[in-house]
């Protein structure tokens, strides 16, 4: 009986342990980012694009890449969306069978756990293959291919974790196989899958090795799918490369960007599946 209070206790322990330790890296991010960055935080900076000698500590902004950044992943977020959402629903037991699906769900895990850099890589060279040039569309492309088994994997576990019950109601009405899909499971699902969509939208508004050289950059706002485009993550790696202080103050100044618009979108995640989550049944 003593042991098993000790083992509680100690479990007790590790996991406060785990949480602070969690917190306090989460804590320094945010306090090394604001404390370099906000100084250089600005109107001037989040409105305009680099002016020549920006990199030199001279005037301009990082408008060009926030912009880009915000096309990179609103784009592959759709894309996504398009390719991951049926691919969910067909990985359940009433339209596949369990091994063709387990199969598929592991190939997506292994997907899900490749660096990006090897995406990036294999982007780069479909594009030589296809005489593509570094481009928001090729940027696009290689972040779906990032981003759907995230997306993918999310939605599925939501979709199983539908209760049973509700299916088993729906098909004693009369309901077929695809009408109780949309009407029921993918209803009790929603809230799931918005936080799948956003949790994917995040990991790609920040990813940088991925579209390296399938997006290019540049100083410019992208006029059309198959103009170079400018990034935030390697905005603040170009800036923070240099030995000016000023420059550096500004690649601090858009990590603070980049990290607040990560904030937003995972507040907006837990918002909307609040809202979402009204009518789901428990």
């Amino acid at each position: 009986m003593r042991w098993r209070k000790c083992e509680e206790a100690i479990f007790k322990v590790l996991m406060v342990l785990s949480l602070g330790l969690v917190l306090a890296c989460l804590a320094g991010i945010v306090i090394v980012v604001v404390a370099r960055g906000a100084a250089a935080l600005n109107w001037q900076l989040l409105t305009q694009t680099p002016k020549g000698g920006y990199y030199l500590g001279k005037e301009g902004g990082i408008a060009n890449a926030i912009v880009g950044s915000f096309w990179l992943a609103l784009g592959a977020t759709l894309l996504s969306l398009l390719l991951s959402l049926p691919l969910a629903f067909a990985l359940q037991r009433e339209y596949t069978k369990q091994r063709t699906a387990g199969v598929t769900r592991m190939v997506l895990d292994v997907l899900w756990g490749t660096p990006s850099i090897v995406f990036g890589a294999f982007g780069f060279v479909l594009m030589q293959y296809l005489r593509m040039r570094a481009s928001l569309l090729g940027g696009i492309l290689t972040l779906t291919l990032v981003m759907l088994p995230i997306m993918t994997r999310a939605m599925d576990e939501v979709i199983r974790m539908v209760p049973l019950e509700l299916k088993e109601i729906s098909y004693a009405a009369g309901a077929t196989t695809i009408e109780t899909t949309l009407a029921v499971v993918f209803r009790q699902a929603l809230p799931g899958i918005i936080t799948a969509v956003m949790l994917a939208f995040g990991r790609g508004i920040g990813d940088a090795a991925s579209i390296l050289f399938t997006a290019g950059y540049t100083d410019y706002l992208p006029r059309s799918l198959l103009d170079p485009v400018a990034s935030l993550p390697l905005a603040i790696f170009f800036q923070i490369s240099t030995p000016i202080r000023e420059v550096q103050q500004r690649a601090y100044a858009a990590a603070l960007v980049l990290l607040i618009i990560v904030l937003v979108v995972s507040l907006g995640s837990r918002l909307l599946s609040r809202r979402f989550s009204r009518h789901i049944l428990r």
